[in-house]
């Protein structure tokens, strides 16, 4: 079953980005995904198939 996500969700993945974050936010849903590292700030696209293969948890938007 594929993960359910949506813009604003903050996701895990299983290996660290260079920065040392394994926390990143969903910017953009499509195709591809757009994450936002919650570390440094670095944008990136992932096609949805790796997405899926690399996303460890889905936590909903913090209330603010």
């Amino acid at each position: 079953m594929l993960p359910q996500v949506d813009v604003g969700d903050q996701v895990t993945l299983r290996k660290p980005h260079p920065c040392g974050s394994f926390d990143w936010v969903v910017t953009r849903i499509g195709t591809d995904i757009g994450l936002k590292c919650m570390g440094c700030g670095r944008r990136v696209m992932l096609p949805r198939g790796v997405f899926n293969k690399r996303v460890k948890q889905i936590r909903p938007p913090a209330a603010e």
